[in-house]
């Protein structure tokens, strides 16, 4: 770790920054202290990401997804602000190196015995983060730290955040779009294809293989990245030096195909197996892993890791200049921000001290590891006038500075937990039968009306209307009609919000945080007057768009032409509702009403059959999502 620099802040939301972890393609990580005391990691997004609105939303959507994680074999997600000029996300420090750094630099391959540990970790953090909804798409030895009582799981989700193209909105990779790192990358994802729960399978096998013998099962890169990701796609691993069975095991996660690739509770199931085998069992002591009995690791990484936590230990806050004035100097109870905007920077205030003093350094590779990118530009620069809109302003807060008042994130802040998708068909099959209910008694209103017109227009434009033969026949279906459409119609009231209610709960299950309006407001918008011909259709796009992953197309005509035909329909229902024709006295006003009926009635029906279509296609589209994530165990 890196001390801080003269450009960097001494606080984002309520951490104080102790020193830089590292930077990559991404942005910069700093290890960081809450006001509580806890050490934590915080990233934050490179500046040109920062600029871009669809980075933002695919950011704000996985950290909310990411919240929902946990941290028993993960980094938890602590706290984020999507919503700064610089978008920043907090997780758990884990305290010890990366994998990458333990096999490569610390003790090289590990035992069967700290492979098996190493395996069941990662099988259960990879359940949690699919539990979640995520792929990971980019699992390696380097977003893998090891613990004394485990392996933790780090960045996932942020891949995909940082892919252009992602519109699915189902929590997979769109075809075309390649996310992850070389050497421990899937076959689908090298060629750009779909990428499912199935490629991490295939990057923990390839992790696992790294693990037992120190190299990657495809090359280092010999020949160059395309001849790698050549092997990777075509070719088989070398699996030499792994023992039985864990041979068998890595090459069933490393097979081509992912369909035939084993599940995560295969996986776990098998490992159990080979623990019972090698005897294995009971709950680990010290250095040991939960639920693997004994000491994962070898001494020697136990002791390095007993040595870097006293090292952690040791880590001060950054002094500043304020820290070191003399307490009866009234310039000291000065607010830092108060002298600066007067002209005077904190670390000028005193011309024999130091703009920075580096906080003391751990041993490197704790925390989050260095990404596979160049490094990011330097620090963005505050806007113009007043405090950074997300409270970071370098001229300001720099290293050691305190907290600004009035721009602390709240604890917790982001923290999300959407709740589970719940199948809709049956509401959508009683609702679509109802809609076919309500539609006859329009065809017999419309039989009824077209009888009277022609009838009436036999007859002298100016005379009586009850003069028509059949007049009280006539008047009595239509009140039956009128009847039968009302109690159908009623039903169709009942059941159609609590379906669209169901449904807008499901594609906030899908796409965490993206709907604009709060979910009781998919029921209640519709009997709000005026309200109810505009918001709930803002509200039906968010709910297409959340269950389609599209925002333009799939099928978007039908749920346009369906809203116009509603509004269309109910603004001629409430024309058509304060008379009818046989309150008219003359011949000619009968007929006038009689027509505007017959158009209200088209209307309806016409509104009903594309109402019927939507919910179809809505109920299929999430219900074809649901399933998918039960086949994947993550329902």
């Amino acid at each position: 770790m890196d001390g801080l620099a003269p450009d960097d802040p001494g606080w984002i939301g309520n951490y104080r920054l102790l020193g830089r972890l590292g930077e990559g393609g991404m942005g910069r990580v700093y290890l960081a202290r809450s006001d509580r005391g806890r050490t934590v990691a915080v990233k934050v997004v490179q500046e040109q990401l920062a600029r871009k609105p669809d980075f933002r939303r695919r950011f704000a959507q996985e950290v909310k997804a990411a919240q929902r994680v946990g941290g028993e074999w993960t980094a938890p997600v602590l706290d984020a602000d999507t919503e700064a000029a610089t978008p920043w996300v907090a997780t758990g420090y884990v305290a010890g190196p990366s994998l990458a750094e333990v096999v490569d630099k610390q003790y090289g391959p590990l035992p069967p015995k700290s492979v098996r540990a190493l395996a069941t970790g990662l099988v259960r953090a990879l359940q949690a983060i699919h539990g979640a909804g995520l792929v990971h798409r980019d699992l390696k030895p380097s977003n893998v730290l090891v613990t004394i009582d485990g392996p933790r799981v780090i960045d996932f989700g942020i891949a995909r955040a940082l892919d252009p193209s992602m519109e699915s909105g189902d929590g997979l990779t769109l075809t075309g779009v390649v996310v992850g790192s070389p050497g421990f990358m899937s076959p689908e994802q090298v060629r750009g294809e779909r990428v499912t729960y199935a490629s991490d399978v295939f990057c923990l096998g390839a992790v696992l293989a790294y693990t037992a013998t120190g190299r990657m099962p495809f090359g280092a890169g010999e020949g160059g990245i395309h001849s790698l990701l050549f092997r990777i796609a075509g070719e088989e691993p070398d699996l030499t030096g792994i023992p039985e069975p864990w041979d068998r095991l890595i090459a069933w996660c490393l097979v081509k195909d992912p369909a035939r690739r084993p599940s995560l509770d295969d996986l776990s199931q098998h490992i159990e197996g080979i623990e019972g085998a090698e005897g294995a069992g009971g709950v680990g002591g010290a250095g040991g892993i939960r639920g693997t009995g004994g000491a994962w690791l070898p001494g020697e990484v136990l002791a390095e890791l007993g040595r870097h936590a006293v090292q952690l230990l040791d880590i001060e806050n950054p002094q500043n200049a304020q820290d070191r004035q003399d307490p009866q100097d009234p310039r000291s109870a000065q607010d830092p921000r108060s002298r600066a905007l007067a002209g005077q920077t904190p670390a000028a205030a005193s011309p024999h001290t130091p703009a920075h003093t580096p906080a003391h350094a751990p041993v490197q590779g704790f925390g989050p590891p260095l990404a596979y990118a160049p490094s990011p530009p330097p620090w963005q620069s505050p806007p113009p006038g007043g405090l950074h809109p997300g409270g970071l302003q370098p001229s300001v807060l720099h290293a050691g500075s305190p907290p600004p008042a009035g721009r602390l994130t709240p604890p917790g802040r982001g923290a999300f937990s959407a709740p589970p998708a719940r199948p809709a068909r049956a509401l959508a099959t009683a609702l679509a039968l109802l809609l076919g209910l309500y539609i006859l008694p329009l065809l017999f209103r419309s039989a009824v009306l077209g009888e009277a017109y022609l009838l009436l227009d036999a007859r002298d434009s100016m005379s009586a209307t009850r003069d028509v033969n059949g007049f009280e026949e006539l008047k009595f279906a239509t009140d039956l009609a009128d009847s039968i459409e009302l109690l159908v119609g009623l039903a169709v009231v009942v059941v159609w919000p609590i379906w669209f209610q169901r449904v807008r709960h499901n594609a906030e299950a899908f796409e965490p945080g993206q709907l604009r309006y709060a979910s009781g407001m998919a029921a209640g918008s519709w009997f709000v007057p005026l309200v109810n011909l505009i918001m709930p259709k803002q509200i039906s796009n968010d709910i297409w768009t959340a269950s389609t992953g599209h925002r333009v197309g799939a099928g978007r005509w039908i749920l346009h032409l369906w809203w116009w035909s509603f509004v269309a329909y109910a603004v001629m229902y409430f024309s058509d509702s304060w008379s009818s024709w046989y309150d008219s006295d003359i011949v000619v006003e009968a007929t006038d009403d009689i027509v505007t009926g017959l158009v209200t009635n088209v209307l309806g029906v016409v509104s009903a059959v594309l109402a019927v279509l939507v919910v179809r296609r809505l109920t299929t589209v999430q219900q074809a999502r649901i399933q998918e994530a039960r086949n994947a165990g993550t329902a």
